[in-house]
């Protein structure tokens, strides 16, 4: 006890403290990473919005929509078919995304709601264009210099944390990495093009476990769509023959929808 009566704040305290603090940054960031269930490969519109049931899975087991939507809403709709996470009305397969900025989670959305709401407050609306890019120039002594892991991984503009964010599949979903500013630079000086990637919205999608490497630039939604078909079809310890199909299909889809830089 203090002098004064109260409890001392003791050492042990504060590191629950902390440790709690922790676990709520955590679980605000892992948000968007539980965005796809098995399943959930996508297909692009011309207007950059996911198709499918990539978008609907990750709401299986949520009751309530984004900005509070009517729960009973959501109960009566039929079986599989999406809601929009601001109002709560059915949406079609073919239907609009939001991010939001701070939690780096995809809002699924109603013409309405994504024409009031995107732009407002931490709502962006994701990316729209989707870029192949044959002759990006990423040599392998760079690609060394950011530490990750696999070969495949995507790279986006973080307004929120003020620095590049890269971002590798495993079974778990997405893992983080904050590049520093000189590696990331370094790319951009070799290719000019990356300049132009829209903060947030957008990101650089790599895969250097095929030859040649294959990069290109695309919505922020269906960079996450990489995420969620590996995760969706991991088998044992080293993937399974699987995760080698759902990649070959995500980079086919892709170029499909591409335009040349």
């Amino acid at each position: 006890m203090s002098e004064n009566g109260g409890r001392s704040d003791r050492p042990e305290r504060r590191v629950i403290a902390d440790a709690v603090a922790a676990r709520k940054r955590a679980q605000a960031v892992s948000g968007l990473r539980g965005w796809a269930r098995p399943g959930s490969l996508p297909p692009r519109s011309g207007n950059g919005a996911a198709t499918g049931s990539g978008a609907t899975s990750r709401h299986a087991n949520r009751p309530g929509g984004e900005a509070g939507a009517p729960v009973g809403a959501r109960e009566a709709l039929p079986p599989g078919v999406e809601a929009c996470d601001i109002c709560g009305i059915a949406l079609p397969e073919n239907h609009r995304h939001l991010l939001h900025l701070v939690e780096r989670r995809i809002i699924c959305s109603c013409e309405p709601c994504w024409g009031m709401r995107g732009g407002e407050g931490d709502y962006r609306p994701v990316g729209t264009r989707t870029v192949w890019l044959p002759e990006l120039d990423l040599p392998d002594e760079v690609w060394a210099g950011f530490q990750i892991p696999i070969g495949l991984a995507f790279f986006m503009h973080s307004t929120v944390t003020a620095c590049i964010v890269a971002m590798y599949p495993s079974p778990a979903g997405a893992t983080e990495s904050e590049l520093h500013f000189d590696s990331w630079e370094r790319v951009c000086e070799l290719n000019p093009v990356l300049r132009e990637l829209e903060p947030d919205v957008e990101g650089l999608i790599v895969n250097r476990l095929s030859d040649p490497p294959v990069y290109a630039i695309a919505p922020i939604d269906r960079c996450y769509g990489l995420v969620g078909a590996i995760k969706a079809t991991w088998e044992g310890i080293s993937g399974g023959a699987g995760v080698d199909k759902a990649v070959t299909r995500f980079f086919d889809d892709l170029r499909t929808a591409a335009v040349p830089a």
